[in-house]
């Protein structure tokens, strides 16, 4: 098993090689100097900027060097904030991004699978009615457009939590600026978590051994629970590890939102700014999540079902 994942790691690794080559030349070759503004047009202050962080050499010469950086995981200076790296902007946006999608994958996970089972359980009842109407609904609104809604209603409607802002203590009211991007974020993978489920519930409940086992006398229960739970949340399984880096990548719009200073709000202003080092940074980074996460799916699922084989 570790050799199929090592395996799916090297290519991973090619796969991230394109992606930040692509990227590198699609920031290197748009038109115009990253430092000129208004207050800034002289062309003699520009070309010493160029030279100062090598954008006069060759895009080819400025693509090598800039590679041989992220190998040694080196992203190189800021260009707009002079005497500080990518790296110490980088990182602990990093450690925020992770933070807040950890929370937002384990409340997906403990809200969406039990409302599959449960729908599952008592399936064309009110409990799988309101459990799939409650899905449709997540799934139907999209998180820019939540995120605001419970701005205006826990915040301006109701003062129930702040609006904004990254917790700085383990105080309550600082642990409440968690709730509302943390929700925001979870609500659309509880709900394919939930429908996945309930899917995969239905389609075990009525596999051969599932009968066999009710026919020697074990408990609709333990059925249920023992035998059936096992198999019937593999679909839900395989949708973790694309759900966890969407969590994380897709946490541009809910970060930019709450004022939440991960990943996503970086990536937003260095888009905006120009700031190419900072923006080849967070791709590259969210690009290895991705990665990493559906390989590290992809050996959870072959050790639940025993029927996938990694050859």
């Amino acid at each position: 098993m570790w050799a199929y994942f090592f395996r799916r790691l090297g290519g991973g690794l090619l796969t991230l090689f394109v992606i930040a080559s692509v990227a590198f030349f699609i920031t290197r070759l748009t038109p115009g100097s990253p430092f000129s503004t208004e207050r800034m047009n002289d062309p003699r202050v520009l070309k010493a900027l160029d030279e100062k962080f090598g954008r006069d050499k060759s895009p080819l010469v400025q693509y090598a060097i800039a590679m041989w950086g992220y190998v040694q995981g080196d992203f190189g200076p800021m260009w707009k904030s002079p005497g500080r790296t990518v790296g110490e902007y980088l990182w602990p946006a990093f450690r925020v991004s992770v933070q807040l999608g950890a929370i937002s994958a384990i409340i997906a996970i403990l809200i969406g699978v039990p409302f599959g089972v449960i729908a599952s359980a008592g399936k064309n009842r009110w409990p799988d009615h309101l459990a799939m109407s409650g899905a449709i609904t997540g799934i139907c609104v999209p998180n820019f457009l939540l995120g605001p809604l419970l701005v205006l209603l826990l915040t301006f409607a109701w003062d129930l939590l702040p609006p904004t802002g990254w917790p700085q203590s383990w105080s309550v009211a600082e642990l409440s600026k968690l709730i509302m991007p943390a929700v925001t974020l979870s609500l659309v993978h509880i709900a394919y978590l939930s429908r996945l489920t309930r899917a995969g519930m239905l389609d075990v409940m009525n596999q051969d051994y599932i009968r066999t086992a009710r026919a020697k006398g074990v408990s609709e229960l333990s059925v249920f629970l023992r035998h059936g739970l096992k198999n019937g949340i593999t679909p839900a399984l395989s949708y973790s590890g694309p759900m966890a880096a969407a969590i994380i990548t897709g946490s541009l719009v809910v970060e930019t939102v709450f004022v939440v200073p991960g990943l996503g709000t970086h990536f937003v202003k260095s888009a905006t700014t120009r700031e190419m080092p900072l923006l080849m940074g967070c791709v590259i980074v969210y690009g290895a999540l991705v990665i990493v996460f559906n390989a590290l799916v992809d050996m959870f699922y072959a050790v639940l079902d025993p029927r996938v084989r990694l050859q």
